[in-house]
């Protein structure tokens, strides 16, 4: 894949998603309305009143949960409804980053702290002998979403095995193949088209699957490596005029998800309902997104700025080393990493949540 192509396809991505697009904020100094992921926390939210309470402290009257993209793109969440673009938007740091690389101005106002090594594991048929482990891939196939935590966490992993991926700037030990569909990759694993794949198992493409016995696990992230402790923390992002003329409508948001994580632990079974009925999930996957050490949504926060741009700083650095065919080319400097994290919402800052 191109350098061109690349940065096309993440621009198109972020459009389509809204957190290119300006409706939402480009006409009134007062939002009135706003639109966000429809996701476990932000269903939890919704129904036990977080965001009520939190958004009629600014004004904001209406709420729009734009659901997942029926073409289930990684970076492709759908357009936004109603009032306009989507306000907010989630995605792993590592590409946060590289979509920042490519050219979107966009700040991030939330980190998560650290991962695991149950985050995005490689992921087998289950019923597949000869794939038992990360080392079992050498000459095989591997499909995943390349900007996202299925690309960066086995990258690492196999990366340390001495099995690099194959990628645009040469032939590895193991075939690479992009697929931003996660369950047409799941689909072609348990088909037989390719030998692994990598996801996180609380996401629904991959939880179904897991569930009814159809993927094993075959390797986990490093322990203690860059992925864990660096690549494979989330983080909320938005453009950064959004965030400059709004930082109280970004504050309210993540007082919300706050409020909505700390009652979701109190009350899994409840939550877990509310989960289930409005994502239309059978309830004991919804279970399984809230309870699982690999989910990501109700993951706490990284309070200070400053460990949070080396952790970003580290896990770049790292992947630029050993081969990233993406930042390599392209990358945050340090300047652009201090203010692509923006430290009005950590702590010291002017709408810190951390008080």
């Amino acid at each position: 894949m191109s350098k061109n192509s690349v940065k096309t396809k993440l621009l198109g991505s972020l459009l389509a998603i809204g957190v290119l697009s300006g409706p939402a904020f480009a006409a009134d100094q007062k939002l009135s309305e706003i639109n966000l992921q429809k996701s476990p926390w932000t269903v939890v939210a919704l129904e036990k009143g977080f965001f009520k309470e939190e958004f009629d402290k600014v004004g904001i009257k209406k709420i729009n949960l734009v659901p997942a993209s029926s073409a289930e793109l990684l970076g492709a969440e759908s357009a936004a409804v109603g009032g306009g673009a989507l306000a907010l938007a989630q995605r792993m740091i590592y590409p946060a980053t590289v979509q920042r690389a490519n050219g979107i101005d966009a700040v991030v106002v939330w980190v998560s702290e650290p991962s695991n090594r149950y985050r995005a594991p490689i992921l087998a048929r289950a019923n597949n002998d000869k794939i038992n482990s990360a080392k079992d891939l050498d000459g095989k196939k591997l499909g995943s979403s390349r900007v996202s935590c299925y690309w960066s966490s086995p990258f690492e992993t196999l990366t340390l095995l001495g099995l690099p991926l194959d990628s645009r700037l040469g032939k590895g030990r193991v075939r690479y193949e992009n697929i931003d569909n996660p369950s047409v990759a799941v689909a072609a694993v348990i088909s037989g088209d390719l030998d692994a794949t990598a996801g996180h198992l609380a996401a629904a493409q991959f939880t179904g699957p897991w569930l009814s016995g159809n993927l094993k696990v075959v390797d986990h992230s490093a322990d203690d490596g860059v992925y864990v402790n660096n690549g494979g923390r989330v983080t909320y992002f938005a453009r950064r005029d959004f965030v400059n003329k709004y930082p109280e409508v970004i504050q309210a948001t993540l007082v919300a998800r706050e409020r909505a994580r700390a009652w979701t632990y109190d009350h899994v079974a409840d939550a877990a309902q509310i989960v289930a009925k409005e994502l239309r999930l059978p309830i004991e996957v919804a279970t399984f997104q809230i309870t699982h050490l690999g989910q990501w949504d109700f993951m706490g926060g990284e309070a200070n700025a400053e460990r949070a741009r080396n952790s970003l700083k580290t896990f770049q650095d790292w992947y630029i080393k050993n081969g990233d065919d993406i930042l390599v080319d392209r990358h945050l400097t340090d300047e652009q990493i201090t203010a692509f994290i923006d430290g009005r919402f950590f702590v010291g800052g002017s709408h810190s949540i951390y008080k």
